[in-house]
């Protein structure tokens, strides 16, 4: 793994990369409140034959905050922030797996200043309509993330609010919380992005509404649904596999929103998917 800090849009971007940078590239784009270490089981099964990248959006990880919340925290922004970070990394083509937000992106990317630079994608639990009742939750915890005294603790928490990942490990458990927390002044911990953006979905309250979107992509599509995810309703897969691109839906037991993308079911399952696309 290489740890990168790279200027997009006059905003430092850090990214996470894995394997030889003459390999076919892999985006691996984290969800709302989330970075992109979440990859780090992923993308380091992908390395052996992959260049893997794995960005934190402004605001989360190592990333730079927003300077503008209410105008940077939106998708329009962060596909902004995705064609920059392409161009200052060299990459002309790639494949893109996105988990919940990093999936929207990659299906806004796709249909506009990703055209044609994007080969394949993966969406994982995220599809161009999402239950409203699931985003009102995710919205009401990220807004006002908790501090606690003690990493374990918030490893606790984690556990709780991420239960629907599906099966952790106690070591990837412990992993997720290290790499997903900051200290504040007072020494207490508390989950490592700005709380801000959530105004992405007070300033921006259609972002996530993509079907016009997903009607123009015309590349192959890969959607992996979370059994039990209350965000992604099994109405709205359907309707991704009749129109727009007709994707392919798999159902990943075990899960709800969103699949932790940490078993070698669930790695084989996109890699296979990305595999097809390459030129023998």
């Amino acid at each position: 793994m290489r740890s990168l800090y790279i200027n997009c849009l006059g905003r430092e971007i850090h990214v996470t990369a894995w394997g030889d940078e003459a390999s076919p590239a892999v985006i691996a784009w984290h969800g709302l409140a989330r970075s992109g270490r979440d990859f780090d089981d992923f993308a380091a099964a992908l390395s052996t034959r992959w260049h893997v990248i794995c960005p934190d959006t402004p605001g989360r990880g190592l990333s730079q905050w927003a300077t503008d919340p209410a105008r940077e925290y939106c998708l329009d922004f962060y596909v902004d922030i995705a064609e920059a970070l392409l161009d200052g990394l060299g990459l002309q083509k790639v494949h893109w797996v996105g988990t919940s937000m990093g999936g929207a992106i990659g299906t806004l990317g796709a249909a506009t200043k990703l055209r044609g630079r994007i080969k394949r994608l993966v969406l994982n639990d995220n599809g161009p309509e999402l239950a409203t009742p699931a985003m009102a939750r995710i919205k009401a915890y990220a807004g006002q993330p908790p501090s606690f005294v003690t990493v374990t603790e918030l490893e606790a928490y984690f556990r709780e609010i991420y239960a629907s990942f599906g099966h952790l490990s106690d070591t990837q458990w412990r992993h997720l919380t290290e790499t997903s927390l900051r200290r504040l002044p007072d020494g207490h911990v508390t989950p490592h992005y700005d709380p801000a953006l959530v105004q992405q979905f007070e300033h921006h309250p259609h972002d996530y509404e993509l079907w016009a979107a997903w009607d123009q992509l015309d590349l192959p599509v890969l959607c992996l649904r979370g059994e039990d995810s209350t965000l992604l309703t099994a109405e709205t897969a359907q309707a991704m596999r009749e129109r727009g691109p007709r994707a392919a839906v798999a159902l990943i037991p075990g899960c709800g929103h969103a699949p932790a993308l940490n078993t070698p079911e669930q790695i084989g399952l996109i890699e296979r998917f990305l595999s097809a696309g390459q030129t023998p």
